[in-house]
């Protein structure tokens, strides 16, 4: 009797384990799809040339960092750029082809890298960090840069420097 009950509780003890962890990646796999979430549909809003959605998932301190080592811009300066090309229902298009996404311990932040395709630059890389802002994640960081296959960095490096 006393191994029987030996045995059960440490049935017991192991199946509670294993609810707290699957509770756990449950948690992290739902925050991780709202994440991505944000960003497909921040890409989308940008397709479709949804300028105020678009800038809703961007927190008010948001930083935007495009290709172009010039392009350093605060959402207020971003928007300011965006509203002619988003004027006429159009944007630009980003394509998201795959995401990783991280979370932190404390499920506040999370950082993300995507590959985007975008018709004229071709294959390109979003990295991003998100915040929770009133239990809604927005994009706080975003940086867009061209992804250089490692057999053509000199080439590119030699234009760059000539310019």
């Amino acid at each position: 009797m006393n191994r029987l009950f030996a045995v059960s509780m440490c049935v017991f003890l192991l199946a509670g384990c294993t609810s707290t962890q699957s509770r756990i990646t449950l948690y992290d796999d739902t925050e991780k799809a709202m994440v991505n979430g944000v960003l497909t549909s921040w890409h989308l809003a940008a397709d479709q040339g949804l300028y105020d959605f678009y800038f809703d998932q961007m927190t008010d301190d948001a930083v935007f960092l495009g290709t172009d080592a010039s392009e350093r811009w605060t959402k207020e300066e971003f928007m300011g750029y965006a509203r002619e090309p988003f004027s006429d229902g159009n944007g630009w298009t980003y394509t998201q082809i795959e995401s990783h996404i991280m979370l932190d311990a404390d499920g506040d932040t999370a950082w993300a890298d995507e590959i985007l395709k975008n018709e004229k630059y071709g294959i390109l890389r979003g990295t991003s960090v998100l915040r929770k802002v009133n239990d809604r994640w927005k994009i706080a960081h975003y940086s867009l840069t061209f992804l250089v296959p490692n057999e053509k960095a000199g080439e590119v490096v030699e234009i760059i420097a000539n310019d």
